[in-house]
Protein backbone atom coordinates (compact mmCIF):
# COMPACT_ATOMS: atom_id res chain seq x y z
CA UNK A 1 0.00 0.00 0.00
CA UNK A 2 1.27 3.54 -1.54
CA UNK A 3 1.70 6.15 1.86
CA UNK A 4 -0.10 9.49 0.56
CA UNK A 5 -1.31 12.46 2.96
CA UNK A 6 -5.12 12.28 3.41
CA UNK A 7 -6.95 14.58 1.73
CA UNK A 8 -9.83 16.75 3.36
CA UNK A 9 -12.54 19.34 2.41
CA UNK A 10 -12.45 21.96 5.10
CA UNK A 11 -15.65 23.58 3.29
CA UNK A 12 -17.39 19.87 4.51
CA UNK A 13 -16.67 21.41 8.14
CA UNK A 14 -17.04 25.11 7.38
CA UNK A 15 -20.10 24.59 5.29
CA UNK A 16 -21.90 21.24 5.93
CA UNK A 17 -24.27 18.91 7.63
CA UNK A 18 -23.68 17.95 11.49
CA UNK A 19 -22.88 14.33 9.80
CA UNK A 20 -20.10 16.06 7.61
CA UNK A 21 -18.58 18.11 10.27
CA UNK A 22 -18.20 15.16 12.33
CA UNK A 23 -16.75 13.01 9.65
CA UNK A 24 -14.37 16.01 9.44
CA UNK A 25 -13.38 16.03 12.68
CA UNK A 26 -12.82 12.16 12.61
CA UNK A 27 -10.73 12.49 9.26
CA UNK A 28 -8.70 15.28 10.48
CA UNK A 29 -7.53 13.74 13.83
CA UNK A 30 -6.69 9.95 12.14
CA UNK A 31 -4.72 12.06 9.50
CA UNK A 32 -2.21 14.37 12.25
CA UNK A 33 -1.84 11.23 14.51
CA UNK A 34 -1.02 9.08 11.82
CA UNK A 35 0.58 11.49 9.48
CA UNK A 36 1.27 14.42 11.28
CA UNK A 37 -0.11 16.25 7.78
CA UNK A 38 -3.29 16.67 6.18
CA UNK A 39 -3.95 18.25 2.63
CA UNK A 40 -7.14 20.51 2.31
CA UNK A 41 -8.44 20.23 -1.47
CA UNK A 42 -10.41 23.51 -0.61
CA UNK A 43 -11.21 25.87 1.72
CA UNK A 44 -12.16 29.82 2.80
CA UNK A 45 -9.20 32.02 1.21
CA UNK A 46 -9.93 33.23 -2.74
CA UNK A 47 -7.30 32.17 -4.92
CA UNK A 48 -6.65 35.75 -5.91
CA UNK A 49 -5.49 37.04 -2.21
CA UNK A 50 -3.34 33.94 -2.21
CA UNK A 51 -1.94 34.99 -5.93
CA UNK A 52 -1.60 38.68 -4.69
CA UNK A 53 0.65 37.44 -2.02
CA UNK A 54 3.06 35.22 -3.86
CA UNK A 55 3.54 38.08 -6.38
CA UNK A 56 4.40 40.82 -3.67
CA UNK A 57 7.01 38.37 -2.03
CA UNK A 58 8.57 37.53 -5.18
CA UNK A 59 8.73 41.26 -5.78
CA UNK A 60 10.56 41.71 -2.80
CA UNK A 61 12.77 38.96 -2.77
CA UNK A 62 14.09 40.40 -5.90
CA UNK A 63 15.43 43.62 -4.58
CA UNK A 64 18.81 44.46 -4.25
CA UNK A 65 20.30 42.83 -0.86
CA UNK A 66 21.45 46.19 0.54
CA UNK A 67 17.58 47.29 0.39
CA UNK A 68 16.08 44.22 2.10
CA UNK A 69 18.42 44.73 4.56
CA UNK A 70 16.73 47.97 5.66
CA UNK A 71 14.10 45.67 6.99
CA UNK A 72 15.88 43.63 9.14
CA UNK A 73 14.34 43.76 12.53
CA UNK A 74 16.33 43.55 15.70
CA UNK A 75 13.96 42.98 18.40
CA UNK A 76 11.86 39.45 19.43
CA UNK A 77 14.03 36.89 17.29
CA UNK A 78 13.35 38.84 14.01
CA UNK A 79 9.27 38.18 14.25
CA UNK A 80 9.10 40.79 11.73
CA UNK A 81 10.53 42.18 8.44
CA UNK A 82 13.02 40.45 6.76
CA UNK A 83 15.60 37.32 8.01
CA UNK A 84 18.55 37.40 5.59
CA UNK A 85 19.53 34.28 3.95
CA UNK A 86 21.51 31.38 5.62
CA UNK A 87 20.56 32.95 9.18
CA UNK A 88 18.11 29.97 10.60
CA UNK A 89 19.28 26.54 11.26
CA UNK A 90 17.37 23.60 12.30
CA UNK A 91 17.31 22.55 16.09
CA UNK A 92 20.48 21.05 16.56
CA UNK A 93 22.01 21.36 12.73
CA UNK A 94 24.64 23.71 12.91
CA UNK A 95 24.32 24.33 9.25
CA UNK A 96 22.42 27.75 8.20
CA UNK A 97 19.06 26.67 6.12
CA UNK A 98 19.21 27.34 2.40
CA UNK A 99 16.56 30.34 2.43
CA UNK A 100 15.39 33.86 3.41
CA UNK A 101 11.81 34.90 4.51
CA UNK A 102 9.84 37.29 5.81
CA UNK A 103 7.62 38.21 8.99
CA UNK A 104 4.19 39.54 9.39
CA UNK A 105 2.68 39.34 12.77
CA UNK A 106 -0.20 39.89 14.70
CA UNK A 107 -0.74 43.70 15.90
CA UNK A 108 -2.72 45.08 18.73
CA UNK A 109 -3.68 48.53 19.93
CA UNK A 110 -0.69 50.61 22.11
CA UNK A 111 -2.41 49.89 25.29
CA UNK A 112 -3.18 46.25 24.78
CA UNK A 113 -1.76 44.13 27.33
CA UNK A 114 0.31 42.07 24.58
CA UNK A 115 1.42 45.14 23.12
CA UNK A 116 5.17 44.56 24.58
CA UNK A 117 5.27 41.30 22.94
CA UNK A 118 4.35 42.23 19.80
CA UNK A 119 6.78 44.47 17.65
CA UNK A 120 5.62 46.61 14.70
CA UNK A 121 5.00 45.39 11.40
CA UNK A 122 7.72 46.64 8.72
CA UNK A 123 6.33 47.15 5.34
CA UNK A 124 8.46 48.01 1.83
CA UNK A 125 5.43 49.67 -0.10
CA UNK A 126 7.84 52.11 -0.87
CA UNK A 127 9.41 49.44 -3.39
CA UNK A 128 6.54 47.18 -3.38
CA UNK A 129 3.36 49.22 -3.88
CA UNK A 130 0.15 47.11 -2.12
CA UNK A 131 2.27 44.58 -0.04
CA UNK A 132 0.93 45.37 3.16
CA UNK A 133 -2.84 45.28 2.10
CA UNK A 134 -1.88 42.08 0.34
CA UNK A 135 -0.54 40.40 2.99
CA UNK A 136 -2.85 41.53 5.49
CA UNK A 137 -5.86 40.18 3.53
CA UNK A 138 -4.00 36.47 3.43
CA UNK A 139 -3.11 36.55 7.14
CA UNK A 140 -6.68 37.41 7.41
CA UNK A 141 -7.85 34.59 6.06
CA UNK A 142 -5.47 31.63 7.74
CA UNK A 143 -6.06 33.48 11.20
CA UNK A 144 -9.93 32.62 10.24
CA UNK A 145 -8.81 28.92 9.04
CA UNK A 146 -6.69 28.05 11.97
CA UNK A 147 -10.39 28.97 14.22
CA UNK A 148 -11.77 26.37 12.06
CA UNK A 149 -9.17 23.41 12.46
CA UNK A 150 -8.96 23.99 15.91
CA UNK A 151 -12.10 23.83 16.39
CA UNK A 152 -12.32 20.38 14.71
CA UNK A 153 -9.37 19.47 16.32
CA UNK A 154 -10.52 20.45 19.64
CA UNK A 155 -13.78 18.90 19.44
CA UNK A 156 -11.64 15.02 18.38
CA UNK A 157 -10.34 15.84 22.27
CA UNK A 158 -13.29 16.24 24.04
CA UNK A 159 -12.75 19.88 24.58
CA UNK A 160 -15.90 23.15 24.63
CA UNK A 161 -15.42 25.02 21.44
CA UNK A 162 -13.80 28.04 23.34
CA UNK A 163 -10.81 25.92 24.44
CA UNK A 164 -8.51 26.92 21.41
CA UNK A 165 -10.24 29.73 20.74
CA UNK A 166 -9.04 31.22 23.96
CA UNK A 167 -5.90 30.05 23.22
CA UNK A 168 -5.12 31.61 19.78
CA UNK A 169 -7.96 34.80 20.22
CA UNK A 170 -5.19 37.78 19.54
CA UNK A 171 -2.57 34.71 19.52
CA UNK A 172 1.36 35.30 18.32
CA UNK A 173 0.54 34.02 14.93
CA UNK A 174 3.27 34.21 12.46
CA UNK A 175 3.13 34.77 8.67
CA UNK A 176 6.48 33.74 6.74
CA UNK A 177 6.54 33.75 3.43
CA UNK A 178 10.17 32.01 2.46
CA UNK A 179 12.34 32.10 -0.37
CA UNK A 180 14.81 29.53 -1.53
CA UNK A 181 16.83 30.97 -4.37
CA UNK A 182 18.93 28.85 -6.85
CA UNK A 183 21.68 26.99 -5.51
CA UNK A 184 25.07 27.80 -6.43
CA UNK A 185 28.44 25.91 -6.99
CA UNK A 186 29.74 27.78 -3.73
CA UNK A 187 26.67 26.03 -1.49
CA UNK A 188 28.26 24.40 1.40
CA UNK A 189 28.31 20.41 1.56
CA UNK A 190 25.39 19.82 4.08
CA UNK A 191 23.79 22.87 3.74
CA UNK A 192 20.03 22.30 2.21
CA UNK A 193 16.95 24.22 1.86
CA UNK A 194 15.29 23.45 5.46
CA UNK A 195 16.87 20.40 7.56
CA UNK A 196 15.01 18.31 9.06
CA UNK A 197 12.66 20.11 12.21
CA UNK A 198 9.73 20.18 13.74
CA UNK A 199 7.93 23.57 13.75
CA UNK A 200 7.27 25.28 17.32
CA UNK A 201 3.37 26.34 17.14
CA UNK A 202 0.25 24.40 17.48
CA UNK A 203 -0.85 24.16 14.21
CA UNK A 204 0.84 25.39 10.21
CA UNK A 205 -0.99 26.04 7.56
CA UNK A 206 1.19 26.14 4.54
CA UNK A 207 -0.29 28.25 1.55
CA UNK A 208 1.18 25.57 -1.34
CA UNK A 209 4.64 26.10 -2.50
CA UNK A 210 5.80 26.75 -6.21
CA UNK A 211 7.76 23.78 -6.69
CA UNK A 212 8.10 20.61 -4.76
CA UNK A 213 10.50 19.35 -2.48
CA UNK A 214 8.77 19.35 0.94
CA UNK A 215 8.86 15.88 2.82
CA UNK A 216 7.55 14.39 5.78
CA UNK A 217 9.52 11.73 8.19
CA UNK A 218 6.71 8.54 7.94
CA UNK A 219 5.78 6.63 11.45
CA UNK A 220 7.77 3.68 9.67
CA UNK A 221 10.81 6.07 9.50
CA UNK A 222 11.09 6.18 5.41
CA UNK A 223 10.51 10.13 4.08
CA UNK A 224 7.35 11.15 2.38
CA UNK A 225 6.82 13.35 -0.43
CA UNK A 226 4.06 16.01 0.38
CA UNK A 227 2.41 16.72 -3.28
CA UNK A 228 -0.32 19.42 -2.61
CA UNK A 229 -2.25 20.88 -6.15
CA UNK A 230 -2.02 24.81 -6.29
CA UNK A 231 -4.60 26.72 -4.65
CA UNK A 232 -4.43 23.82 -1.69
CA UNK A 233 -3.75 23.74 2.01
CA UNK A 234 -1.18 21.72 3.39
CA UNK A 235 -1.49 21.60 7.19
CA UNK A 236 0.80 20.12 10.13
CA UNK A 237 0.90 19.48 13.75
CA UNK A 238 3.62 21.30 15.65
CA UNK A 239 5.38 21.31 19.26
CA UNK A 240 3.17 22.97 21.20
CA UNK A 241 0.11 20.65 20.15
CA UNK A 242 1.89 17.72 20.57
CA UNK A 243 3.03 18.40 24.27
CA UNK A 244 -0.44 19.62 25.10
CA UNK A 245 -1.70 16.31 23.63
CA UNK A 246 1.27 14.31 25.53
CA UNK A 247 1.68 13.03 21.70
CA UNK A 248 -1.47 11.69 21.13
CA UNK A 249 -0.84 14.18 18.25
CA UNK A 250 2.64 13.90 17.02
CA UNK A 251 4.92 16.91 16.17
CA UNK A 252 5.91 15.65 12.97
CA UNK A 253 9.94 15.93 11.63
CA UNK A 254 10.13 17.18 8.22
CA UNK A 255 12.24 19.25 5.26
CA UNK A 256 12.39 20.83 2.57
CA UNK A 257 15.40 19.15 0.07
CA UNK A 258 17.19 20.04 -2.50
CA UNK A 259 16.35 20.67 -6.31
CA UNK A 260 17.76 18.22 -9.16
CA UNK A 261 17.72 21.20 -11.20
CA UNK A 262 19.85 23.59 -9.12
CA UNK A 263 18.89 26.61 -11.20
CA UNK A 264 14.87 26.79 -9.85
CA UNK A 265 13.90 28.46 -7.36
CA UNK A 266 10.86 27.93 -4.67
CA UNK A 267 8.64 30.58 -2.60
CA UNK A 268 6.05 29.22 0.56
CA UNK A 269 3.91 30.65 2.08
CA UNK A 270 3.73 29.56 6.28
CA UNK A 271 1.21 30.59 8.67
CA UNK A 272 2.75 29.63 12.23
CA UNK A 273 -0.66 29.40 14.52
CA UNK A 274 0.57 30.85 18.15
CA UNK A 275 -1.04 30.77 21.15
CA UNK A 276 -1.45 34.36 22.64
CA UNK A 277 1.48 34.91 25.55
CA UNK A 278 -0.24 34.52 28.59
CA UNK A 279 -1.39 30.95 27.39
CA UNK A 280 -0.77 28.05 29.52
CA UNK A 281 0.48 25.07 27.73
CA UNK A 282 -0.72 21.36 30.27
CA UNK A 283 -1.65 18.65 29.34
CA UNK A 284 -5.36 18.49 27.68
CA UNK A 285 -7.38 15.91 30.50
CA UNK A 286 -8.47 13.90 27.39
CA UNK A 287 -4.89 13.32 26.48
CA UNK A 288 -3.34 12.25 30.24
CA UNK A 289 -3.35 8.58 30.38
CA UNK A 290 -0.68 6.99 32.45
CA UNK A 291 0.50 10.86 33.13
CA UNK A 292 1.65 14.04 31.71
CA UNK A 293 4.76 13.57 29.72
CA UNK A 294 5.80 17.25 30.01
CA UNK A 295 5.28 19.85 32.67
CA UNK A 296 3.22 22.89 32.47
CA UNK A 297 4.97 25.96 30.44
CA UNK A 298 3.91 29.56 29.52
CA UNK A 299 3.60 29.55 25.81
CA UNK A 300 5.57 32.91 25.39
CA UNK A 301 8.69 30.96 27.48
CA UNK A 302 8.69 28.03 25.31
CA UNK A 303 8.66 30.41 22.07
CA UNK A 304 12.12 32.01 23.29
CA UNK A 305 13.76 28.79 24.28
CA UNK A 306 12.98 27.13 20.67
CA UNK A 307 14.18 30.31 18.79
CA UNK A 308 17.45 30.50 20.62
CA UNK A 309 17.59 26.60 19.60
CA UNK A 310 17.14 27.40 16.06
CA UNK A 311 19.32 30.88 16.10
CA UNK A 312 17.12 33.57 16.13
CA UNK A 313 17.81 34.85 19.03
CA UNK A 314 21.35 34.74 21.16
CA UNK A 315 21.85 32.53 23.98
Amino acid sequence: MIRKVPELSLLSYAQGSTKDKNSFVDQIMLGLKDYGFIILKDHIIPKVVIDSAYEKIALFFDLDEKIKNEFICQEGGGQRGYTAFRTEHAKNHPEPDLKEFWHVGREVADEHKFRSYYPNNLWPDLYIPGFQKSLNELYAGLDQTSRLLLDAIGQGLDLPQSFFREMIDLGNSILRPIHYPPLSANTPKNAVRSAAHEDINLITILVGATSSGLQLLDRDGKWLPVENKDGELVIDSGDMLSRITNEVIPSTTHRVVNPENFNSRRYSMPFFVHPNPDSLLECIPSCVGNGAKFPPINSHEFLLQRLKEIGLMGK
